[in-house]
């Protein structure tokens, strides 16, 4: 016969396990916590993913493209917090973007809408565009036609030119242009304001940028307060038939090239 001291009643048997459950669910939600905090200050501070979306930016960032933006770049702003909160007004830690920098920001008419253009003029800055050529203070930016580009591109039908531009700073990059007869090929001059920014697409008759008006569906002067951050690399590269829900299309429409690439 046993003793009823030595058997151990049914609630005793339960609780060290109940407690051990209570605890290994407390150790999990501390995890999660902790990770979403990480991963807070890191987006916020540090760095943000983005998907390119269209093909305003081609040849240099093709739809499908997976980039990374340095949010430290040029100081903090309210818009480098998830939803924009009015916490604050203007920028911390300020840095001023140079000309030529591939720039994320915050849509002036749509704060809600991230866009990614290229910076053109800075304040000040007095920006013209003549049968396609771009002047900023009376400087040409030099342009090399390099051959055609890829097919498809051009809304008109005509073949798409590639060329290499030297901005008035000396920093080099590829543009696409459709011809001398665009809608944006030809404007009057554009005195940035202080305190923004005059930006275009790298796909010169395909971008709605600062060379058209809010009203009008365009861009028109970006506050400073609304740059995200600079564009530094093409981290992945994906063609537009992949599709999450085709695993096969992860590898067969995978742009290998385009992997890694810093962008210019």
């Amino acid at each position: 016969m046993t003793d009823a001291a030595d058997t151990p009643s049914k609630t005793d048997t339960n609780e060290p396990r109940k407690n051990g459950a209570v605890e290994e669910t407390v150790e999990i939600v501390k995890t999660v916590v902790y990770a979403l905090l990480i991963a807070l200050v890191l987006r916020v501070f540090l760095f943000q993913p983005f998907t390119i979306p269209s093909a305003s930016m081609e040849p240099n960032l093709l739809q499908g493209d997976y980039i990374i933006v340095s949010k430290f770049s040029y100081g903090y702003s309210k818009h480098s917090i998830p939803f924009s909160p009015p916490l604050f007004k203007g920028r911390i830690l300020a840095s001023e973007p140079k000309r030529g920098d591939i720039i994320v920001f915050k849509l002036p008419s749509k704060p809600s809408v991230d866009y990614i253009k290229r910076l053109i003029g800075v304040p000040g800055d007095r920006v013209q565009v003549r049968a396609g050529v771009v002047f900023v203070n009376g400087k040409e930016i030099t342009r090399v036609n390099t051959g055609p580009g890829d097919p498809g591109v051009c809304w008109n039908g005509s073949t798409v030119q590639a060329f290499t531009e030297t901005n008035t700073i000396g920093r080099s990059y590829r543009t696409y242009d459709c011809g001398p007869r665009g809608d944006v090929d030809d404007t009057g001059v554009f005195v940035v304001p202080e305190g923004h920014y005059f930006f275009m697409g790298d796909n010169r008759d395909n971008s709605l940028d600062s060379r058209v008006a809010p009203e009008a569906g365009g861009v028109g002067f970006v506050p400073a307060e609304n740059l995200v951050g600079k564009a530094q690399i093409i981290l992945l590269s994906w063609g537009g038939e992949a599709s999450l829900f085709k695993p096969w299309t992860w590898f067969m429409d995978a742009r290998l090239g385009r992997f890694f690439n810093i962008l210019k």
